[in-house]
């Protein structure tokens, strides 16, 4: 409360199937060190060396001269995948009783040339619709908080963090090229598109690289086809 106050913002946010309303106060400068009251020690303190992190998909490698671990990224959100897949499947049974003239035959969805298809929403529909929701939220508050905390661990380790450059948005997209396997049959072009917003390693990067900035460090990328690590 000593810095001064940049600016205030009103921020709606959808909760437990109502909006909610809450004020934030953006002081100005760094946030302060966060001190243990019982035994006066800094909860999150930053490192002295060097830490290599080797990001993927789903994984994490952590390697300092003090620790090396492998770690899932957010281990808490599978939970909720198979809570999301019955709430889709009732979702469209629902949309699929409700709006029977905009699918054809076969069940696929007609096509109404430059027309927009008009979807009727049953309340059974809307009940799904907000509790895929609630899950949505709670999905992004694990992801967030998860990340927070490994990176407060990741900078604890070691203060010069390097990671490679990874393009996390080329593995996000379907193949283009249609292959077949030695059986004959047409591989799957699917990617990491659902892992990788799972997991969000890009987030966690843009995290840490925060965290740095407060003591006056960044987030070290190395070129891999410099480097040649592998």
């Amino acid at each position: 409360m000593q810095c001064k106050i940049c600016y205030n913002r009103i921020v709606r946010k959808y909760i437990r199937n109502k909006y909610k309303y809450y004020v934030q106060i953006v002081f100005k400068g760094n946030p302060p060190i966060k001190v243990d009251a019982d035994t006066g020690e800094i909860k999150h303190c930053i490192g002295d060396g060097d830490v290599s992190l080797d990001i993927g998909t789903r994984t994490i490698a952590i390697a300092s001269q003090s620790d090396v671990k492998i770690l899932e990224l957010t281990d808490r959100i599978q939970n909720i995948e198979n809570q999301k897949r019955r709430i889709l499947r009732k979702m469209d049974r629902s949309k699929r009783s409700t709006n029977p003239d905009n699918y054809n035959e076969d069940g696929t969805i007609k096509k109404q040339g430059n027309k927009r298809v008009i979807w009727k929403k049953s309340n059974h529909y809307i009940k799904y619709q907000n509790e895929l929701r609630e899950l949505y939220r709670k999905q992004a508050a694990i992801r967030r908080y998860q990340h927070e905390c490994l990176a407060n661990y990741i900078i604890s380790l070691d203060n010069k963090v390097y990671v490679e450059k990874m393009n996390f948005a080329g593995l996000q997209k379907r193949a283009k090229k249609t292959e077949k396997n030695d059986k004959g049959k047409i591989k799957r072009k699917k990617r990491f598109g659902k892992s990788l917003a799972n997991k969000a390693p890009t987030m966690l990067l843009t995290i840490i690289n925060r965290k740095l900035g407060y003591y006056g460090e960044q987030l070290i990328k190395i070129d891999t086809s410099e480097a040649k690590a592998s």
